[in-house]
């Protein structure tokens, strides 16, 4: 009999294999503003795959988006840019350009678990790549949750980390 998978933990996770993950735009804005509830989880999570190296798989998308986001929220233009700038200067990151075969598949996804048309990308992007996706965005989680593997920051970070660097992810805010 198969070993149960635990809800929203990615196979690679259950092998012992460092987890690879497609980061939605609003784990990075939530992350940039201190003010927001769940930036301390968000900040956390990015600094810890950062530290550990794990892959990062994210669509070219994910640069406009958080500069958008950013230029909005803070009024600075370009303060925005040059963080968005630095997300796709990551090392472990990999920024996958929208194809027409990439772009046919999320259509295709978007269709079928009613999606807006940026999820639908990111949902495309992990199911070929097979990452988890990690995200504050509900819809994205709850309807990209049929698709692919989703969770929040919060429950990323319980699957990621080592028991001692949870606790002093938590307890360093």
């Amino acid at each position: 009999m198969p070993a149960k998978r635990r809800r929203g933990r990615s196979p690679r996770a259950e092998r012992g294999v460092a987890p690879r993950y497609t980061v939605d735009a609003s784990v990075f804005v939530n992350a940039f503003n201190p003010r927001e509830a769940g930036h301390g989880a968000s900040f956390a999570f990015l600094s810890a795959i950062r530290d550990r190296g794990n892959p990062v798989i994210v669509p070219a998308l994910v640069v406009p988006e958080v500069a958008a986001a950013v230029a909005r929220a803070a009024g600075d233009a370009t303060g925005a840019l040059q963080y968005a700038t630095a997300i796709a200067a990551l090392p472990h990151f990999t920024l996958v350009s929208l194809t027409p075969e990439v772009a046919r598949q999320a259509a295709d996804l978007a269709a079928a678990y009613r999606l807006r048309g940026a999820d639908a990308v990111y949902v495309a992007i992990a199911r070929r790549y097979g990452t988890t996706i990690v995200s504050r965005d509900v819809e994205q989680k709850t309807r990209g949750a049929a698709a692919i593997a989703c969770q929040t920051p919060e429950e990323a970070l319980d699957l990621s980390l080592e028991p001692s660097a949870r606790t002093r992810v938590y307890h360093s805010e």
